[in-house]
């Protein structure tokens, strides 16, 4: 039981990632609104349970993805959603802060079917992939937005057709239900993203028209010998999401 809860994907991510996913969807379900002060950090350490300097690096995360501003003197913030032009703020340093991002929003997925990669999907990662994939398409949401926050559409490779053949199409996440049943662990995530015009099929499930503007998001996992085993395509509406970086300055 012990081994089975050590591999799980919230055991993995850092405290202060899971207070900051916590506090991230209170602020975008819009619980700090109307002059509600936002909490002390003093408060949330009560709260949480955790030390100050846990709840301060959760709240670094916060204000590098816009969503607070904390001052000297006058405590910390929530900007109004004006300000952060009422997106769906990702951060994107970790394979921690991918995993608290699938959490905080759901996704139901129907198989695709199998066979080679899609001939522009194994064109963009710039890699000989050869053998079948099976392709699961998901539109996700989050529970507090009528509108979908993304379509992704995810592909394994023929190695893991054992994995894949147990997966809960509507237990959300596929990586850690294939993580867990196959035994297989990230070396490296790399991502790609470019702004496209919305086809059709992307436009339906987004609800916009065909050939506005979306960003799309290849990631790549690769496992510890540099080889690929699964391939995620997401497609997002530019006006519903953007990604936050924190880069720390070394020296």
């Amino acid at each position: 039981m012990a081994d089975t809860a050590a591999k799980s994907p919230k055991a993995r991510i850092p405290r202060y990632l899971q207070v900051a996913g916590e506090l991230r969807e209170a602020i975008m379900a819009g619980r700090f609104s109307n002059g509600t002060t936002f909490p002390t950090e003093t408060t949330l350490c009560q709260q949480y349970d955790v030390s100050r300097f846990t709840i301060r690096e959760a709240l670094k995360r916060l204000q590098a993805e816009g969503l607070i501003a904390r001052k000297r003197g006058s405590g910390t913030v929530v900007q109004p959603a004006a300000a952060r032009g009422g997106a769906l703020h990702q951060p994107l340093s970790n394979v921690g802060e991918i995993l608290q991002y699938a959490r905080d929003s759901k996704v139901a997925y129907e198989s695709k079917g199998r066979g080679p990669l899609p001939t522009e999907v194994a064109e963009q990662t710039g890699e000989d992939l050869a053998g079948d994939w099976t392709c699961f398409r998901g539109v996700r949401r989050h529970p507090d937005r009528r509108r979908a926050i993304a379509v992704t559409e995810a592909y394994f490779h023929e190695r893991l057709d054992d994995a894949v053949e147990t997966l809960d199409l509507s237990a959300g996440t596929l990586f850690s239900q294939i993580e867990r049943s196959s035994g297989v662990r990230v070396g490296k995530v790399t991502q790609d993203i470019q702004a496209i015009a919305a086809d059709a099929d992307i436009a339906r499930d987004l609800n916009l028209d065909e050939g506005d503007p979306v960003l799309r998001i290849l990631r790549c996992y690769y496992d510890p010998t540099g080889t690929i085993f699964e391939i995620s395509v997401s497609f997002h509406p530019g006006d519903r999401f953007a990604y936050s970086m924190h880069i720390d300055v070394e020296g």
